[in-house]
């Protein structure tokens, strides 16, 4: 998988270009994942999921950091699971294609981890739900580190639709990995921390209510320059009202002169 970032762009219509195609890329890689669980998903009649699953304080159960990510338990499990990897791998995919790429087996091996080290011997972990939620924790804690404005879109973005994540990164339900959802977490956090200067930031796009004020200034020049004019430094002031008065009883707002009247 190939998500390459081109350097940002000048003007706003290239820039919108290049991030419909940065998106539509994320999209089909995440496509791509996701029939690769649903193809998985039906082989998995086959064989016996349990031994490619993750098993805590197992040499066996070691080689699920690998496979497990690619196996759920039900039907349910995958639909929530491919709707989470299709909205949050495009969202991530998008907006960090180069940081994505290499977070990616970073996340893989900390959601495996976390369920290994931290599950309890004898069980079996499954699913790419902790691999979600290192994507969730990546995009979220980019945005807490860039904040640029697509950064703390994206992050919001995340938030809105998976805020809930936060959560269960602890034990709530039952049957439910939590290892491995705080293992991918603290692998998104860690990948965020070290790969946050992978894609460029966007130049800001200037508008033109912020662009008034320098017009005015080089039209004022422009005129002093064609008719000679000099510039307001370069006039003499003549009388400054707020001088100090040179009569020591005048009390600094103004001197008023007195004239002789006009005989009549």
């Amino acid at each position: 998988m190939h998500l390459p970032s081109p350097a940002p762009s000048d003007t706003p219509a290239t820039a919108a270009r290049d991030d419909l195609q940065r998106l539509r890329r994320a999209l089909l890689a995440s496509l791509a994942f996701v029939a690769a669980l649903v193809a998985t998903y039906v082989a998995q009649g086959a064989f016996d999921a349990r031994l490619f699953a993750v098993s805590p304080w197992s040499a066996q159960g070691l080689i699920g950091l690998l496979t497990a990510p690619l196996l759920h338990g039900s039907l349910e499990h995958i639909v929530a699971n491919a709707i989470s990897v299709l909205m949050l791998g495009t969202l991530a995919g998008g907006v960090y294609p180069r940081a994505t790429l290499l977070a990616l087996p970073l996340l893989w091996l900390g959601s495996g981890l976390g369920a290994w080290l931290l599950g309890t011997p004898g069980s079996h972990h499954l699913g790419a739900s902790g691999l979600t939620h290192g994507l969730m924790f990546l995009v979220f804690s980019l945005g807490l580190l860039r904040r640029d404005r697509p950064a703390i879109a994206a992050a919001m973005i995340a938030f809105m639709f998976y805020g809930g994540m936060l959560l269960t990164v602890l034990p709530r339900e039952p049957g439910v990995s939590w290892q491995s959802h705080l293992g991918g977490a603290v692998a998104g956090v860690l990948a965020a921390l070290l790969l946050r200067h992978r894609d460029p930031v966007a130049p800001r796009r200037r508008y033109s209510w912020e662009d008034e004020d320098t017009l005015e200034d080089e039209g004022a020049r422009s005129r002093r320059d064609e008719f000679g004019l000099p510039s307001p430094e370069d006039v003499p002031v003549l009388w400054r009202r707020d001088q100090p008065p040179a009569d020591d009883a005048d009390d600094g707002r103004g001197r008023v002169l007195q004239f002789p009247p006009r005989e009549r």
